[in-house]
Formats: structure tokens, C-alpha cells, sequence
């Protein structure tokens, strides 16, 4: 039995208190924020692009049986063979019985969201099967023993020179030196011979192709060319949100993904996969096999989080997160961090346990502003919120305090009088136009000041402001 996760409010409190994680996060997300700004600034079409990116994944949720059945159909007449989970168990069962089928030894695999999501990396730990992560941001966390903590760069969280001394335990020979483009060489070098000797390769899809039956993967190294073809067997873990009527679909959607990911035009590789090796064919896998997952997406097209099967996992929404840019992935324990983790993450591991996470948001809708699709993330946490009150599930404080503060509202002459004696209370702990500590409120002030408020309340303010205004004319 695996030791209890600390909850969300320790793991936060932990980051917090981690300069080096707080330095590797500034670095890498305002890097991002950066790159996208610019990318957005030389693409007037961008908010065109976002309008039919929307209107596209629309359109497939809303018919998601009948382009499902057309891309099995396809790609079953490709040479692939497709198998459906329902959910992260059945998906977990399906990829380990084509391993020990196919008797693998090693199985290296591409970055892919998915694999987490259904606990394939353990699943294949369990089988006896080794596991080689070739993303390079994969390899150096697999080194690391960890999770990752972002969607795009999964070791972000790492500085480079935590990498360095990675790297100088986990390769053999260690790198000569430090520098980005020696580690890179001496990471080429341990994974080359796994690429190569590999009896099945795993990667993810970031597009399944309703009409060729083919599947596209997004990378900017070149792995996941090396991880579906030399290998045997390919197996694409996706979800079933990924589907897309056309190539043309799943091009107009990459144009708002990269953007809005690295801040690039295309990613180095794009490619399509469509069926096994064909007679004639130069190389490609034998055997290619497609698991269709499931895990609670069925469930969320009949409930308010519909929008949320939108997501093109592009991290656009992390990366301008306020919360996420202080506390970064891990704190969050799920799959998928930052606001759109706490959407999804309450669907797959259930509200109970992770009710914290809807409430760990300012709300000040940046998320949406930069979503390439449109999708309402603080609609849908506020959703979450309602949903946590309606079960019980928020603490007797919690519920008290909102109640005393509903009765107050009720009451708009004792709700000004409880304004008034609160200003002026909460003056009083002051020092310097600030508040460092507060009773009643250490869980705010604990990590930050609220500013020393005025010694009326806003309607004083704004009465004496009518007043002054008055005695003018």
C-alpha cells in the first residue's frame, strides 16, 4: 500500500518555500509567456484561427460517436488495429497484453499525457518490462524519479544545473561539461542505443484523423520518429477527444497549438501515422495498434465540463496562471496541473479528494484569455466550487462562514455597519500601509501582505466623493 499523497495545502506550502523550483519556473514559463506574445503579435489571424479552432472541436464533441466510428473504420483499413478502453484499467490491460504478447524486453516511449493519465509508466514496471522515456525533458525526470510538472516541458521544475548532476550519476560516460549542448550529446548518446534495440515503441497522438485513419504526433526533437519506427510494434495511447474530421482540421488546430505552446510557427517534426509498414515501404513497425481511451470523457459530455474536451493540451493556461507560476506542477498531484488540471483532475480522481484544487484560483480569467479554444476554466472551477458545496464536501468552517457572511448581505443596514467596524479594525494591524499578519487569516498572510485599507468603507468613499462633486457645481 502506497504511503497517503500530503495534501494540496502542504505540497503548496513546500514549493513555496523552494527558491530553486521558484527560479526554474520564472525561467522557463515567462520564457513561454514571452515566445507566445511574440508569436500572437506577427499572426493577425489569430483570433479568426481561435474562432474556428473553437468551432471545430465543437463540432466533433457534438457528433464524437460518428467520427470515432469513421477514423476505427479508417485506420482499421490502414492495417491498424484499434482497441477501445473504457477506462484507465482496461487501458492499462490492452497495452501491457500486447507487450508480454509480443515477448518486449524494452519499450521506449514518446511523451504522452495519456500514458500518465491511465499509470502506464508503473503498469509497465509491474509487467517486468524496462521503460525508456525518450523525450528529453522525459529522460531527465525518469532519472529524477518524478512525475512530470508540465504538460509541454515535464522537467521544467529543474534547473540546469540539477540536470547536470543528473546526468553526471545516471550516463556512462557522465558529460565532459554543463554546458546545454554537451548534456544534450551525452543524452543522444544513452538513448540512441535504446531507440535502436527497442522490440516496441509507445507514443501518444495529438491528433487522431477521422477520414485517412492516421494519428499525429507533435514533437520539436525527433523522438517520436525514432520511437514509432525502428521498433517492431507501435502502440497510440489517446484519448477520445483527440478525434478531428481532416488533416486540414488537424492542421488548422496545430497553427493555434504551437503558438500558443512554444510560441513557434510548426514544430520540427509533424507526422502522420497511417497503418503498419506496407510492402515496398522503406521502414515502420509491423504491428501498429491504437488504444482509444475513454476515462470519464463519455461522462463529461453530459455534464457542465463538455467545454473542457476542447483542450488541445497546448499549457497556454499554465504558463499565464498566477497560482501555477508560484507553487509549479507537482503541487498540484495529478496528472495534469495548473487550471486545467483542476478541472480535470476532480473528473478522474473524483471531487473528494481534490476539492482543493478548484479553489486554488484567483479567478482572474487569464487562463481563458489565452486559451487558443475559447474554453471558460474559471466557468468550469466555479462549476466544481458549487458542485463541492451541493455535496458537503467543503469544511463546517468553510460553511459557516459563508452562511454568517450570507445573513450579513441579507441585511443591508447591519452589513454596512459590520463594513465600517472592519476597516477600521482591520487598520489597526497596519504597519508601514501594510498587513503582515492578520488574525483569523494566517493562511493568507502567511505568504503575502494585504495592503493597510482606508479608514472608510468604499460607500463612505464614494458618498464624500458625490459630495465634493456637488459642492463644485
Amino acid at each position: 500500500m502506497t504511503a497517503a499523497q500530503p495534501s494540496f495545502k502542504a505540497r503548496a506550502e513546500a514549493a513555496l518555500a523552494d527558491r530553486t523550483l521558484k527560479l526554474a519556473i520564472d525561467r522557463t514559463t515567462g520564457n513561454a509567456e514571452r515566445k507566445r506574445a511574440a508569436a500572437l503579435a506577427a499572426f493577425p489571424e489569430f483570433e479568426a484561427a481561435r474562432a474556428r479552432g473553437k468551432a471545430i472541436k465543437d463540432h466533433v464533441i457534438a457528433h464524437l460517436d460518428h467520427y470515432l466510428e469513421m477514423f476505427a473504420r479508417n485506420a482499421t483499413a490502414s492495417g491498424a488495429q484499434v482497441h477501445w478502453a473504457a477506462d484507465d484499467a482496461e487501458a492499462r490491460a490492452i497495452v501491457t497484453r500486447i507487450c508480454l504478447d509480443a515477448k518486449a524486453k524494452i519499450v521506449t516511449r514518446a511523451k504522452s499525457m495519456l500514458g500518465e493519465e491511465i499509470g502506464l509508466p508503473h503498469a509497465l514496471a509491474d509487467a517486468g518490462i524496462e521503460r525508456v522515456e525518450t523525450d528529453l525533458a522525459e529522460h531527465i525526470i525518469q532519472l529524477a524519479g518524478e512525475h512530470p510538472s508540465h504538460i509541454i516541458w515535464p522537467a521544467m521544475h529543474r534547473t540546469r544545473e540539477q540536470v547536470a548532476d543528473l546526468f553526471r550519476e545516471g550516463h556512462n560516460p557522465p558529460p565532459e561539461a554543463e554546458d546545454p549542448a554537451t548534456m544534450v550529446q551525452s543524452a543522444r548518446r544513452v538513448l540512441r542505443e535504446k531507440f535502436l534495440g527497442a522490440d516496441i515503441g509507445i507514443s501518444g497522438a495529438n491528433f487522431l484523423v477521422a477520414d485517412t485513419g492516421a494519428t499525429c504526433t507533435v514533437t520539436n526533437e525527433g523522438n517520436a520518429e525514432l520511437t514509432t519506427t525502428p521498433p517492431r510494434i507501435h502502440i497510440v495511447t489517446a484519448g477520445i477527444e483527440k478525434i478531428v474530421p481532416s488533416t486540414a482540421h488537424a492542421m488548422a488546430l496545430l497553427r493555434l497549438l504551437v503558438r500558443s505552446a512554444t510560441g513557434g510557427e510548426l514544430t520540427q517534426y509533424t507526422t502522420f501515422h497511417c497503418g503498419p509498414r506496407r510492402p515496398g515501404d522503406a521502414d515502420g513497425p509491423e504491428e501498429m495498434h491504437i488504444v482509444l481511451v475513454d476515462n470519464g470523457r463519455t461522462k463529461m459530455l453530459a455534464d457542465e465540463f463538455r467545454e473542457m474536451l476542447r483542450c488541445i493540451r497546448c499549457g497556454a493556461c499554465m504558463n499565464h496562471c498566477v497560482v501555477y507560476r508560484q507553487i509549479g506542477g507537482h503541487a498540484y498531484g495529478g496528472t495534469y496541473p495548473g487550471p486545467m488540471g483542476s478541472v480535470l483532475t476532480p473528473v478522474l480522481d473524483g471531487l473528494a479528494g481534490s476539492r482543493d484544487l478548484p479553489h486554488a484560483c484567483t479567478m482572474n480569467g487569464r487562463c481563458q484569455e489565452v486559451c487558443p479554444v475559447g474554453i471558460p476554466l474559471p466557468t468550469l472551477l466555479r462549476a466544481w466550487r458549487s458542485r463541492g458545496w451541493r455535496e458537503g464536501l467543503e469544511p463546517g468552517a468553510v460553511r459557516a462562514g459563508l452562511g454568517l457572511w450570507a445573513r450579513l448581505a441579507r441585511r443591508p443596514a447591519l452589513y454596512r455597519l459590520a463594513s465600517r467596524i472592519g476597516v477600521r479594525v482591520l487598520r489597526l494591524f497596519g504597519r508601514g500601509g501594510w498587513i503582515g499578519s492578520l488574525p483569523l487569516a494566517g493562511g493568507w498572510t502567511g505568504y503575502r501582505d494585504l495592503p493597510r485599507p482606508p479608514g472608510r468603507t468604499f460607500m463612505e468613499q464614494y458618498r464624500a466623493d458625490q459630495a465634493r462633486k456637488e459642492v463644485r457645481k
